[in-house]
């Protein structure tokens, strides 16, 4: 089953996977793409090895190597199982996730908590307009639930009392970072970062607007320059039509 598809897109936060639908809905349109998901338990740690070791169990009886991508923490998950796995790997796709992996959203939140004497709820409001722009007060009511939501199924090891770091550097596979100029969270100079450890073939890409969940914003616009590049290291894999759509608009 699992050589049904050539795109794994890694979620690793159930209440926030609705932001990537129209991306997936759009790449969808023109190339396989299977969803693989995970939630943590809450007597779980927060750990993404048991996230990696899942996707391994998924991909092990695979026959060809997958285009791995994920947003976020599924994006981390991604790049850590592509630094573990590379044979299993094609090329990765990362999406606001910074050169230190580890400095994501919540991290961004316990920054701010550590920081500022406020209540959670006013951080996590905060959080919002950080992520999303500034919505009106009962898209940001619900905004604020979702992301609160997310601290606890996430399997991210950050807290109150510490913030934890993952391994900084490339992969061995072709990979493709994406971000965006808007998002004070993985910020154009944390993407930028990511320049020290690329190859000739990797690719940066920077959406102009769209803040950290850029991919909700303008999934089109972001779904052309993916496709471009799995379809410049995999040749015939996405349909002519996306190419010649994607090259028309550059």
């Amino acid at each position: 089953m699992s050589d049904l598809f050539d795109v794994l897109w890694l979620n690793a936060s159930p209440i926030l996977k609705r932001f990537d639908k129209p991306l997936l809905e759009y790449l969808s349109g023109y190339i396989s793409v299977a969803q693989w998901e995970y939630q943590q338990t809450k007597d779980e740690a927060s750990c993404i090895d048991q996230a990696v070791d899942l996707v391994y169990d998924f991909l092990k009886s695979r026959h060809r190597p997958v285009h791995l991508a994920g947003h976020g923490m599924g994006g981390a998950i991604a790049l850590t199982f592509a630094r573990r796995f590379p044979e299993k790997v094609r090329s990765l796709t990362l999406l606001a996730v910074a050169a230190q992996p580890a400095n994501n959203w919540q991290a961004h939140y316990y920054f701010q908590r550590q920081l500022f004497s406020i209540s959670r709820e006013l951080v996590l409001a905060s959080n919002v307009r950080s992520l999303f722009g500034n919505q009106p007060p009962h898209t940001t009511k619900k905004l604020v639930a979702a992301l609160d939501k997310d601290l606890e199924q996430s399997p991210s090891s950050h807290s109150l009392f510490k913030l934890v770091y993952l391994p900084k550097g490339g992969v061995s596979m072709p990979m493709m970072v994406c971000g965006s100029k808007s998002d004070p969270v993985v910020n154009p100079l944390a993407l930028h970062d990511w320049l020290n450890w690329f190859k000739p073939e990797d690719k940066l890409w920077e959406c102009p607007e769209g803040y950290h969940f850029f991919h909700y914003f303008y999934p089109q616009q972001v779904g052309e320059e993916i496709l471009s590049f799995w379809q410049h290291h995999h040749p015939h894999l996405v349909k002519a039509s996306a190419l010649s759509f994607s090259t028309s608009t550059n």
